[in-house]
């Protein structure tokens, strides 16, 4: 962001623009994630290796399963979990609903030769969680001494789970792209080597210089801080369908230029 077209009045015009549009994509996303619940749902994948309900045989339900197990191994061996434990089935998933929530992280910046954290939020990047397993109630637990470990279990065996789920549909991050909701796979420092799924807008946002962050948190009264909208994402949207027409039309030799 060029920062000296933004001072701090076109800053809050610029992130009242950006919660706006923030509504609406995740008003968008959210049907879309409610309509494809049903592919979500540990079960659909994982069968009679769930504790509870109805048997059900599902295909490749041993393949997935063994997928969880060495992933789940993986991530609780390892800081900042440190449970030396294996997965054993029957597992217990207590939520088969999803839910998402903005993506936060923590920015450094200097104030008055000092420095202070700042709670980043990401208005057009959510984590896609299992309901009741967010990313802040994981951080709220990783930071408790006296956590217990079957707490602990569970976090980790749901967000494990949901990525192996993921992985089991192939189709569906193509689907959500082509909506413009591209999904990844990401890793963060604080939660060691436990994938967390992520949903994007195909339009970004940016974080603006340490200065107009500490003027913002200073009229706000909270160390806490929204990023704003990309504005040239949005001047350069496109439409991904009509650019891959196009280029099949020009493989075949037909000029669609305005006006030809």
């Amino acid at each position: 962001m060029p920062e000296e077209h933004y001072d701090i009045q076109k800053f809050l015009k610029l992130r009242k623009l950006t919660r706006a549009i923030a509504d609406l994509l995740r008003g968008q996303l959210s049907d879309y994630i409610a309509t494809l619940t049903p592919m979500l749902r540990p079960r659909s994948i994982f069968g009679e290796y769930i504790q509870g309900g109805a048997k059900e045989s599902v295909r490749g339900a041993d393949k997935a399963f063994l997928q969880l197990q060495r992933l789940y191994t993986t991530v609780v061996n390892a800081k900042p979990y440190n449970l030396l434990t294996e997965l054993r089935a029957p597992i217990q998933l207590e939520s088969a609903t999803v839910e998402l929530t903005p993506l936060e992280y923590s920015h450094v910046v200097s104030s008055d030769g000092g420095s202070k954290t700042i709670a980043v939020t990401s208005p057009l990047k959510w984590a896609l969680t299992y309901s009741g397993f967010s990313l802040a109630k994981l951080q709220d637990l990783l930071a408790d001494r006296n956590r217990m470990n079957e707490e602990t279990h569970r976090f980790v065996l749901h967000h494990t789970a949901l990525h192996v789920v993921l992985n089991s549909h192939p189709g569906l991050p193509r689907l959500l792209e082509a909506l413009r909701f591209p999904v990844s796979s990401e890793r963060f420092p604080a939660f060691g080597e436990l994938p967390i799924a992520c949903i994007s807008s195909s339009v970004s946002t940016l974080r603006p210089s340490d200065d107009l962050i500490i003027e913002s948190t200073e009229i706000s009264g909270r160390d806490a801080f929204e990023e704003v909208v990309n504005l040239d994402d949005l001047r350069n949207l496109e439409d991904p369908l009509k650019a891959q027409l196009m280029e099949i039309a020009r493989s075949q030799g037909e000029d669609l230029a305005v006006g030809s």
